[in-house]
């Protein structure tokens, strides 16, 4: 028996069980001290009544001879499908139903997707990068490449001169909180399209997009169905971190080697997927009626609204940083080693943020905020963070 030897190369502690570790030794040193974090992107606002009442619905149903279900279908229930279908066509994106497939997450099948690719391909992922991208391909033992975001680029990097198989996209960006516009999308789709590459797009932060003018779904661009996979997500939008569902996007039209990727994909999910279930389907299918989607607004917008104050903080203090206003993230120059700042931010202000440099190397300087938080919490946290940078 060998064991896969790749998981020994992955660094020895993921970044957020660091910073937790972090967090959990100061509470047990200082019981008497409020600890805010604007670290970790979970939501704190509760499910939408509308999913609440549609899951509690279904599990009654399943409580019951006449109404019991078991295996769904492989690809999600087609009343999820079809809402789905129904949201992009609304946002002016046409798509098969038999092209979208419910999921317990989009973290789970970014991973997931890897079963269709073989190991000699090239990564290319973006630095700064969810480290998640990274892992899983760490895992399988491929080849990465980075592409270099910087603050000079404003952390939206353009295709390099050189080849890629496989392109990690996250827009609007984790852990940046950067957008791309649709020039920059569509550089992307035209560099994949010249090499026979095939983007990843994560989108699961599309909702937090307010400018009409930026695209939300790569298949907004001319030739993306053609060379992107798209993943989405009910968590942050939904609240849905510790419901889990999400979706992934894989065209007809995207065709590798004389195989038709979106064929490859139901075969592994019908090998190794049994399905999401019927009540957690239930509960995102009512999110994407018009009563569930005005509500899952109102979170929206209370989320932008905490990453409109620190936004401000920041800009009034003078300190440069990206995102906050499509995005729940703000990412911000903390004028030194992130980890030194983190730690002096804990220490001073009671304040828990992630470092930029468990996302990369071009952000060491770097540290991350989210909007996830309390509205009390936040407005607290971000006097505490003036105090500190003042």
């Amino acid at each position: 028996m060998k064991i896969n030897a790749n998981y020994l190369n992955l660094e020895e502690s993921y970044l957020f069980a660091t910073v937790e570790r972090k967090v959990s030794e100061y509470k047990a040193a200082h019981p008497d001290k409020k600890v805010i974090s604007l670290g970790i992107g979970d939501v704190t606002l509760p499910l939408p009544p509308v999913a609440v009442t549609a899951m509690q619905e279904a599990a009654a149903e399943l409580g019951k001879k006449e109404t019991f279900r078991g295996y769904g279908p492989y690809r999600g229930y087609r009343f999820l499908t079809e809402a789905l279908q129904k949201q992009y066509a609304a946002r002016g994106v046409a798509l098969e139903e038999e092209e979208i497939f419910a999921s317990e997450g989009a973290k789970s099948d970014l991973g997931n997707i890897l079963d269709l690719f073989a190991r000699d391909n090239r990564v290319l992922v973006p630095d700064p990068v969810y480290p998640v991208y990274v892992d899983t391909n760490v895992m399988d033992g491929r080849e990465i490449r980075f592409v270099d975001g910087t603050a000079e680029n404003g952390f939206l990097p353009p295709p390099p001169a050189e080849r890629a198989d496989l392109i990690y996209i996250c827009s609007p960006n984790n852990p940046t909180g950067a957008v791309y516009d649709r020039a920059g999308l569509k550089a992307w789709v035209d560099y994949a399209l010249k090499w026979g590459a095939v983007i990843l797009f994560d989108a699961a932060y599309e909702r937090f997009v307010a400018d009409p003018a930026l695209p939300r779904s790569i298949f907004e661009i001319e030739g993306a169905r053609e060379c992107a996979i798209e993943f989405g997500s009910f968590s942050k939008t939904a609240g849905f971190t510790g419901v889990r569902c999400g979706y992934t996007v894989v065209p007809k039209a995207l065709v590798r080697e004389g195989s038709s990727l979106n064929k490859l994909w139901l075969r592994r999910q019908s090998t190794k997927y049994n399905g999401l279930s019927y009540v957690v389907q239930r509960g995102a299918a009512a999110v994407l009626t018009p009563e569930g989607q005005e509500q899952i607004d109102r979170n929206i917008a209370y989320y932008r609204e905490n990453a409109r104050l620190m936004a401000e903080a920041l800009e009034k203090m003078g300190v440069w940083f990206t995102g906050g206003k499509n995005s729940p993230y703000l990412f911000f120059d903390c004028g030194g080693d992130s980890w030194s700042f983190f730690d002096r931010l804990l220490e001073e202000g009671q304040v828990v943020g992630t470092p930029g440099a468990g996302f990369g190397r071009n952000c060491k300087n770097f540290f991350r905020l989210t909007a996830f938080g309390d509205r009390d919490n936040t407005l607290e946290a971000v006097e505490r963070l003036k105090r500190v940078l003042g």
